[in-house]
Order: structure tokens, then C-alpha cells, then sequence
């Protein structure tokens, strides 16, 4: 007879479980679709954008710092501190 009583908004046990698997799976998706999606947002500095004080006269005089190295494994690194220091 207590049974009947029961508030419709009581879950069973099997259907708490079932909520808390899709919770964890909904949050689960989320971070992974987070980094997905920030990949294709547009970068912060372009690329002929300057770097410091001195950078848009270096460009104008040719002596400007090249944004990417390659090293002797062939990959292409950026040149953070070529184009942070300048030439001088």
C-alpha cells in the first residue's frame, strides 16, 4: 500500500543509473567535440602581423624574420624567438 502513494517524480534505482550513464556520456561527448571545435577558430596572430616595435621597418628594409624554420628532421617549426628578438 505504500507503493501507490509514491510521487511520479521517484526514479527507480535502474533509471537513476540510466540518467547518471547518459550524463556522463553527454559530458563525455562535450569534451570531446570542445577541442574539435576551438581547432577551426581562427588564429590569434596573423601571420604578417607585427611582432614588436621594430618589426614593420625590418620588413620594409628586407631584414625581417622568417615565421617558420625547418630543422634538420624536416619539420616546420615556428620562429618565436627569430621574430620576438629581431636582428640586432
Amino acid at each position: 500500500m505504500a507503493n501507490q502513494f509514491r510521487s511520479p517524480s521517484t526514479c527507480s534505482p535502474s533509471r537513476a543509473r540510466n540518467k547518471a550513464i547518459a550524463s556522463l556520456l553527454a559530458l563525455l561527448a562535450a569534451a570531446a567535440l570542445a577541442p574539435t571545435l576551438a581547432g577551426c577558430a581562427k588564429p590569434l596572430l596573423s601571420p604578417d602581423e607585427p611582432r614588436s616595435q621594430y618589426d614593420r621597418s625590418d620588413r620594409l628594409r628586407g631584414r625581417s624574420a622568417p615565421p617558420y624554420l625547418t630543422n634538420e628532421f624536416g619539420d616546420r617549426k615556428p620562429n618565436v624567438r627569430g621574430r620576438l628578438l629581431g636582428g640586432d
